[in-house]
């Protein structure tokens, strides 16, 4: 386990802390941080690799140039499926405010690339800057759309069941009616929870943990084509459209060559 910032006394004392401190670790393929939780927010920036953020509420994929915001106290854990450079930024609670309460995927624009670059070299004891600095920040933040790289996680022990053996194999083709038999429940049954505790139907959501498992592997150097026909696939080009329709942009963004 990597070792974590002692925790921020910004509740008791705000002013007495730098506005931001940071850490820039690198970590090798297959590193896990376990559950953990911070009194600051943090951001974490993918410089190069990728990223699994997971909480309670489901995962976040972080890939190469995104970046993910979690709020002061959300128990988390982090994955990292391949070589990672990151930045991490702690930011304190006030300056933090309530932007947002749950974890965001953001694209890193030039903008906000050089920001945190900014951060990361300024002297902590320069207050006024910093707190300057932070304002940009949060306020390019708020303009950032976030991609879709979220995984919602079910709650319900029949649907967990489900997801768990897909995650595991996210080739698997079984429709929702078979697996209403294993799992003792009908399929009407099994696709009104999956609406109602993931936002998706059974078969949005089995695209998508298809589309972060192929992200996860293209960044860790598979090509697109051993993505493609291993997540089950008919063919390379069927998996670069829907890829397409989801993100906007084709597969080999992601390889470790792009």
């Amino acid at each position: 386990m990597c070792k974590h910032p002692k925790k921020l006394t910004d509740k008791s004392a705000p002013d007495a802390d730098p506005p931001v401190t940071h850490l820039t670790p690198t970590y090798p393929a297959h590193h896990h941080v376990e559950k953990h939780q911070h009194e600051r927010a943090q951001l974490l920036y993918a410089v190069q690799g990728l990223m699994v953020v997971t909480t309670d509420q489901g995962s976040w994929s972080v890939p190469p140039q995104q970046a993910v915001w979690i709020p002061p106290d959300l128990i988390h854990q982090v994955s990292m499926p391949c070589d990672v450079v990151m930045h991490s930024l702690y930011i304190r609670r006030d300056i933090a405010g309530e932007h947002f309460t749950d974890c965001r995927v953001v694209e890193v624009t030039p903008l906000l690339r050089e920001l945190i670059a900014r951060l990361v070299t300024i002297n902590q004891n320069n207050t006024p800057q910093l707190e300057r600095l932070m304002s940009v920040l949060l306020d390019e933040i708020k303009q950032l759309e976030s991609p879709p790289l979220y995984l919602p996680a079910p709650q319900d022990s029949r649907l967990r069941s489900i997801t768990e053996t897909l995650t595991a194999n996210p080739a698997n083709d079984t429709e929702l009616q078979q697996w209403a038999k294993t799992v003792g429940a009908s399929s009407r049954t099994l696709s009104r929870l999956f609406e109602r505790e993931t936002g998706m139907s059974f078969s949005s959501w089995r695209q998508q943990l298809r589309l972060l498992t192929a992200i996860e592997r293209l960044t860790s150097g598979q090509s697109v084509t051993t993505v493609a026909l291993e997540l089950g696939y008919q063919s390379p080009s069927a998996f670069i459209a829907m890829f397409r329709r989801t993100l906007g942009s084709p597969p080999g963004k992601y390889t470790k060559s792009a």
